[in-house]
């Protein structure tokens, strides 16, 4: 898998490097994280490459890192300092409240399969909500099942109180007050400053960030529950003017290019990702699962945390019920496949 996914990534290497000489439009393509993270390294190449195919070369884009805080990203396209770029929910609380159905815990399938089902949910009922007004939501991404990285070992969830632990908002905080712990908010690029300064004993992430931030340095327990702890929900947005300037044509072509079969291919990345910080762990700290007893507080605090946020989406006039009933039947429909 991994040597096929650098020749993936050299492949596309190339065929940007030689579209980007005659290119009509160069997108400013905003991103965080270092670049060997698989946003970077596969999704933002391929979402270039579609867009590339979609316009028969008369768009493209240049990749460029930190343009503004992760929390920032939605503003930075706004103000038109960059023209695409993916956002956290969780990042900007208030703003983003509908995106909290696809991180609830106890969905059954893949970050493919979720990413697939966001999207739809998105298009047939959240977006009535308007949380993406003035930039345009292109794709939708939904990392794998979030686990709880510590400094210490724990014997059970009942171990956790107390405990401080960095937190990046949207279901992940909720789980995190559910289980009594404290909160510590900052963006995942300055966790391993955060922990290692003991600010915070631990965190919540999935598999990839872990490694890809090196955490594993100083976070050598990761415990997990059966279908995660939470899910983490991102968009990938746009300009409206950037999509503007291109043409009708060009700018319906893209929407075209990317949209849920995008999400699904971004989501699987992701579980790419996920699959290689867990081998990554596994070899230099521990994987714990916790079933029982040991992880009874979660599963108590689940079906709290999926009435609370139903009722949240409903408050923005949403039907919660239904928008969450499409979202299970898509990841079924696609985990089948």
């Amino acid at each position: 898998m991994k040597q096929t996914l650098a020749a993936f990534g050299l492949g596309i290497s190339a065929l940007l490097a030689g579209t980007a000489a005659w290119a009509e439009k160069t997108m400013v393509v905003s991103s965080w994280l270092p670049p060997s993270h698989i946003v970077n390294e596969i999704i933002w190449p391929e979402f270039i490459s579609r867009i590339e195919e979609a316009t028969d070369g008369r768009v493209t884009g240049a990749i460029e890192y930190n343009l503004a805080s992760p929390p920032a990203q939605a503003d930075l396209i706004e103000d038109g300092g960059a023209d695409a770029a993916w956002i956290f929910h969780g990042y900007n609380p208030g703003r983003f409240v509908t995106t909290k159905l696809i991180e609830i815990p106890g969905l059954e399938g893949n970050s493919a399969a979720a990413s697939a089902a966001h999207w739809r949910a998105h298009e047939q009922y959240l977006a009535a909500a308007n949380e993406h007004d003035g930039v345009v939501p292109v794709a939708m991404m939904v990392h794998a099942p979030g686990m709880l990285h510590l400094s210490k070992e724990v014997s059970s969830l009942d171990d956790v109180a107390g405990l401080k632990i960095r937190s990046g908002g949207g279901v992940m905080g909720d789980v995190l007050k559910g289980l009594d712990m404290a909160g510590v908010q900052v963006s995942a690029p300055k966790v391993y400053e955060t922990v290692s300064n003991g600010v915070a004993d631990g965190t919540f992430f999935p598999g990839d960030t872990i490694a890809i931030l090196r955490l594993t340095e100083v976070l050598p327990y990761t415990y997990r529950v059966p279908g995660g702890f939470y899910r983490g929900s991102f968009s990938i947005i746009m300009s409206e003017e950037f999509l503007e300037s291109v043409g009708e044509e060009d700018a319906a072509a893209i929407r075209a290019a990317l949209g849920e079969d995008f999400s699904a291919f971004a989501g699987k990345a992701w579980d790419v990702g996920n699959q290689r910080g867990l081998d990554a762990q596994a070899a230099s700290g521990q994987i714990i699962d916790l079933e029982g007893d040991a992880a009874a507080p979660f599963e108590t605090l689940v079906p709290q945390i999926q009435a609370s946020v139903l009722e949240e989406v409903s408050g923005k006039g949403v039907d919660a019920e239904a928008a969450m009933q499409l979202i299970r039947d898509t990841m079924s429909e696609y985990s089948a496949k």
